[in-house]
């Protein structure tokens, strides 16, 4: 399985893009997107998603 952003809810506030492990997250039309084929959700890296863990707004990454 693979993470997702809420978009209604994403600030763009970038923290999310840099914390990922396997580069999964990017700026697409204005806003952050994850690719599920590359997202892991960090299993071998962290205990956590790291879109989880640093995103500033609650139940914005979430499991698609």
């Amino acid at each position: 399985m693979a993470y997702k952003i809420i978009t209604s809810q994403c600030t763009v506030c970038g923290a999310c893009e840099f914390e990922c492990p396997n580069a999964a997250i990017a700026m697409k039309r204005g806003t952050y997107v994850i690719d599920a084929v590359k997202c892991t959700e960090c299993e071998g890296h962290f205990d956590k998603p790291q879109c989880v863990a640093v995103c500033p707004v609650d139940n914005t990454c979430v499991p698609a």
